[in-house]
Order: structure tokens, then sequence, then C-alpha cells
């Protein structure tokens, strides 16, 4: 199933992903954002675990804000 996310308080605005009936995640993308930093991110974790994802990167944050790109993707992944 393709999931798209609308992003929080991040410089990217949206994230999509496919996500499979195991809970795989596949073909992150970010819309807006650092880009090489995020494509980064979608390569180093792509064919995880949902829940892989969410131990590694939930609560990570950026600069002054309470939430990052990296965080926003472990939100959106652990969303059904």
């Amino acid at each position: 199933m393709r999931v798209t996310y609308k992003t929080k308080n991040t410089c990217s605005t949206l994230i999509e992903f496919d996500k499979d009936e195991n809970g795989i995640i596949t073909n992150i993308s970010f819309t807006g954002g650092c880009n090489g930093n995020l494509k980064a991110i979608a390569k180093l974790v792509d064919g995880w675990k949902a829940e892989d994802i969410v131990a590694k990167l939930k609560g990570n944050t950026c600069g002054f804000r309470s939430t990052s790109c990296a965080d926003q993707l472990a939100i959106a992944v652990s969303q059904d």
C-alpha cells in the first residue's frame, strides 16, 4: 500500500512510501528538506520493518525543533 504523510514542523512537507502486509517499508521519498540527507536516510532504511525504523529514528531532533524529518518518518511508518 502506498502511504502519503504530511509532515509537521520540518523543512520537508511530505513523505511517501510503500508499506506491505508485514510492515516492510520501501520506496521512501521526501518532498522538500535536505535533499542529500533525506535520500541517504531513505536508502539506509529501505526494506526495514516499520518497528525497526521507529526504534532507530523516533525522537531525533533537528536544531531547535522538537522533531526532524527522520522523526517524522518514524511517526509516519508507525501509523496504520
